[in-house]
This record gives structure tokens, C-alpha cells and sequence, in this order.
């Protein structure tokens, strides 16, 4: 069983935000300031950047191989864009694993294929559909109802925009930790002031909550016991106590 859970944080891409509104020579906190003002004239009422404006300054994963549960922010805080994604499909070449998120198909995966055209980063495995590999015809990483990506967040809605949730409240409805006062909103201010391990820690957090919502799917349509799902939630806990890192501990205290 291979699974990758995983979470996105990004703040405004000042570089192409420069370029694109012909902001000269504004500091990146102006430019992140101006973006986030005329996207707001726009939207009426959001702030939220379109994903083409989006830089990734972290991604982390919960990977679950063989018998194995590592949980781990790609690269480390002093890599660059380029480096944290390619990590994450080579990841993809390496495992071909099930790719498990939550709004992975509204944000996470558009903001990653934007980054990777930018960057030049090939993921053949990715992006197969079928014609290389017969394999991924009926089940590959892009299409809606296939299984290879898994997004929580459609499926437990029913793909009905509507019945949509947050993870944090999907996570705590579930006895799981959720966001504990922690939200993505404060990336941009924290990645200002040089808190690159706050903001992995945060995502890290962010994976988990996610991947202990898709053991739960895998139990209620019967891929897991309960038996099977207590032994996956103690191989969690237990890497979790193992980890000893603050941040884990925390989310680890916080679990009922």
C-alpha cells in the first residue's frame, strides 16, 4: 500500500505579480500588498490570489509504505520552489502512490501544474493517462472519479459544492485535532518574518489531519477493518510519539 497524503502552503508570487501589474521596484511586501488589494476589487469581497499567483514554500507529506508511516515537510527550509516540487514527483516516479488531499483538485494539484510549467519540472508518471502505461487508463492522477488522486473533499460531498466542508471542521467532527488555532491565512506574514519552520510544521499538521480522515474513508467503505483501522491509527500515534518533535507531540496530545 502506497499512500501519499499531503498539503500546500504558498504566499503571493511577487516576481510574476511585479511583471504582470507593472509594480517596478516595491518591496515584496508592497507587491504582495498591492496583489492582494486588486484581487480584492475584483472578487468584491476575497483576497484570494488566482492559482497561476501562487508560490509554493512548502510542502508536506504523510507517506504510508510497506509497513512503514513517515511524515516530513519535502526539502528542507533552505530549498528553493524548484527543488520542493520536483521532490514531490519524483516521489511520484519513485512510489506511484494513491495521492490523498483535501481541495487537492481545487487548489493543491492547478497551483503544483502552473509551478511546474514555470519551473520546467517533468512528471511523466503524473501526468500519464493511459497511452504509455494501459494501467492508468481507467485510474490516473488527473481525471475527477479516478482513485489514483483522491480528494476528500469531493468525494465526501458527493462533487456537490454545496455539501462541501473545511478540513478543520471535518478533522474535529472525527476526534482528530484539527488546525489547534493554527490557519493557512498567516503564511504570507510568517514567511515575511523568516518562520519557514513554522509555516512546514503548520502543513505538516495539515497532512496529518488529512490522512486520518482518509483511514476513516478507507473504513467506512470497507477497505479497512476495525481492526485494520486501529492498527493504522496506533502506527500513527506511534510514529508520532517516535518523531518527538514539538509540533507532533502537540498534535499527538490533542487526539482523542
Amino acid at each position: 500500500m502506497n499512500v501519499l497524503a499531503f498539503d500546500i502552503e504558498t504566499i503571493p508570487d511577487v516576481d510574476t505579480g511585479r511583471r504582470l501589474y507593472e509594480l517596478g521596484d516595491l518591496s515584496d511586501k508592497d507587491v504582495g500588498r498591492a496583489m492582494f488589494t486588486l484581487r480584492r476589487e475584483e472578487t468584491g469581497d476575497s483576497e484570494f490570489l488566482k492559482h497561476h499567483l501562487h508560490r509554493v514554500v512548502a510542502i508536506s507529506a504523510v507517506l504510508r509504505h510497506g509497513e512503514t508511516l513517515k511524515v516530513w515537510s519535502l526539502g528542507d527550509e533552505s530549498s528553493n520552489e524548484t527543488e520542493i516540487i520536483r521532490r514531490f514527483f519524483d516521489g511520484i516516479e519513485r512510489y506511484t502512490p494513491t495521492l490523498v488531499t483535501w481541495n487537492g483538485s481545487g487548489f493543491d494539484l492547478p497551483v503544483l501544474h502552473y509551478r511546474c510549467l514555470k519551473h520546467g519540472v517533468a512528471a511523466p508518471r503524473y501526468w500519464e493517462n493511459g497511452q504509455g502505461d494501459s494501467s492508468f487508463r481507467y485510474n490516473n492522477y488527473l481525471s475527477r472519479f479516478h482513485e489514483r488522486h483522491t480528494d476528500l473533499k469531493d468525494v465526501l460531498s458527493a462533487y456537490q459544492p454545496r455539501a462541501t466542508a473545511p478540513l478543520d471542521d471535518i478533522a474535529m467532527l472525527l476526534g482528530f485535532p484539527g488546525k489547534m488555532g493554527r490557519s493557512g491565512a498567516n503564511v504570507w506574514e510568517q514567511f515575511l518574518e523568516g518562520k519557514i519552520r513554522e509555516i512546514r510544521d503548520y502543513c505538516e499538521t495539515d497532512a496529518l489531519n488529512t490522512y486520518l480522515v482518509y483511514l476513516r474513508y478507507e473504513l467506512i467503505r470497507g477497505h479497512l477493518d476495525q481492526v485494520g483501522y486501529d492498527r493504522e491509527a496506533e502506527l500513527v500515534r506511534k510514529t508520532l510519539r517516535e518523531s518527538n518533535k514539538p509540533h507532533l507531540n502537540e498534535f499527538l496530545s490533542c487526539w482523542n
